[in-house]
């Protein structure tokens, strides 16, 4: 065995807390080293204590857990968990090793336990916040993570028909379903392959594997109709965009 996983748990429930603490101490070579019970304590107490690998809630007062990490010194593995599925992409964006939703057991806590045991392993001259950072951050997306029923699944980017923006949301219209995201269309744009996907409004990016045709609609206007029958209005900017690229 190597050196022990030192850990620390962060969450502004102190019975969230204990039941964390209680589970970690059933997996061999794990050291809980401390708590913190906001975001802003979590930094702090990161920094100072220089963990191998950190539980961070997301709904934490101050400070929002996917908001801890871009302010830290020290740069521990991190693991989310969370009572919401909808803060997957963002979680995954920042290098989580892993993403718990609530409430998990001791078998999906061990899994995540072993997923950084083994990367802890690895040989690396780079901060590991950074290594993972980049390598989620190259490229495309190629999948989503969304909620089905208490799970977390990957959903391929390639089966959602359109993105609709709700507020700080996104709304994935996908096959047969709906999922809200936490991010706004703008992020989410910048990490799609504009290739296949293509923004049709200030509220609307369409997967252009799934439009049946771009049609003409009123003075000048344009519509969106997709193979599964959904129209979206296409705006004058977007309009003049497809018109000269040959649509």
């Amino acid at each position: 065995m190597g050196a022990p996983i030192r850990v620390l748990i962060a969450d502004d429930e102190p019975i969230a807390r204990a039941g964390l603490r209680r589970m970690l101490s059933a997996i061999d070579d794990v050291t809980v080293v401390g708590e913190a019970s906001n975001g802003r304590a979590a930094v702090e107490a990161i920094d100072k204590l220089q963990p191998d690998l950190a539980f961070l809630d997301i709904q934490m007062p101050g400070l929002l857990g996917t908001d801890v990490p871009p302010r830290l010194a020290h740069h521990p593995f991190i693991i989310f968990t969370t009572a919401y599925a909808q803060h997957a992409v963002t979680a995954f964006e920042l290098g989580a090793v892993d993403y718990l939703l609530k409430p998990f057991g001791p078998q999906r806590l061990a899994a995540a336990v072993a997923r950084v045991r083994s990367a802890l392993g690895e040989h690396a001259e780079v901060a590991v916040f950074d290594r993972l950072g980049d390598a989620l951050a190259s490229g495309p997306l190629s999948r989503l993570y969304v909620r089905s029923g208490n799970a977390i699944v990957p959903l391929p980017v390639a089966q959602v028909h359109w993105f609709e923006a709700d507020g700080d949301y996104v709304i994935a219209h996908a096959e047969r379903a709906k999922h809200v995201l936490t991010l706004p269309l703008s992020r989410l744009e910048e990490r799609l392959d504009p290739r296949r996907f293509t923004r049709i409004h200030r509220a609307h990016i369409v997967n252009l594997d799934h439009v049946a045709a771009f049609r003409r609609h009123g003075k000048g206007g344009m519509v969106a109709e997709l193979r599964d029958g959904t129209r979206l209005a296409v705006s004058r900017t977007r309009a003049q965009d497809l018109r000269q690229r040959g649509v």
